[in-house]
């Protein structure tokens, strides 16, 4: 791992790898911060390139050795998200904790989880997010909430108490080449330190950040 000005990391942005950073501040957020703790806002750009935002949870911060590892979340592969992110193969996000007064900043390129850890996911969350799943066509025009309920109705007959995971649900996985580590200041003059990389194979170069 390369330093280039990174040399002065210790106390929160201390180690070797950014993923166990990430994962203990997560923690650290989990014990303070009153609501989804792991809430982040996922950047994608249309086909016109126009930029779209929203609030995702975190489901996983995967940490392989060697600095290697990903970002996970789930959702409906149909939705807007999911079809800009097929389109381009890449995503941003910022997780920002009011109560540590923290965030992360994370690019990166972006593959699917369909496998046994998204089957492994969506058989452990509870049944009405589950037949939820079946029934919103996530992103699309709706009629009325009472058309989206008789869909639930609907497959609620269909796939009983133990529906599997819909083909068109399930993980994108980020292997970032870029994260960013914010912690508050003070008189502004916060601390960041920037992991970057050229590929997602490639070894880490850390730098601090003017505030």
């Amino acid at each position: 791992m390369g330093s280039n000005g990174g040399s002065d990391r210790h106390g929160i942005f201390a180690g070797d790898d950014p993923f166990v950073i990430a994962r203990a501040w997560l923690a650290e957020a989990e014990a303070a911060e009153p609501n989804d703790p792991n809430a982040i806002a996922l950047a994608t750009v249309d086909a016109a390139g126009l930029p779209n935002v929203r609030m995702v949870l975190l489901k996983d911060i995967e940490s392989h050795g060697n600095s290697q590892g990903s970002f996970v979340f789930y959702t409906n592969y149909g939705s807007a998200k999911g079809a800009e992110i097929a389109a381009t193969g890449k995503a941003a996000f910022v997780m920002h904790w009011k109560s540590l007064r923290r965030q992360i900043r994370v690019r990166g390129e972006v593959s699917r989880e369909e496998g046994p850890e998204a089957d492994a996911y969506f058989s452990s969350r509870s049944l009405k997010s589950r037949l939820g799943a079946w029934a919103s066509k996530q992103s699309q025009p709706l009629s009325s909430r009472e058309a989206l309920m008789a869909e639930v109705a609907k497959v609620t007959l269909k796939h009983g108490t133990a529906p599997h995971r819909p083909p068109y649900w399930g993980g994108f996985r980020i292997r970032p080449v870029e994260i960013e580590f914010w912690a508050d200041g003070t008189f502004r003059l916060h601390d960041r330190f920037r992991w970057t990389k050229t590929s997602a194979a490639s070894v880490w170069e850390v730098s601090r950040l003017n505030p």
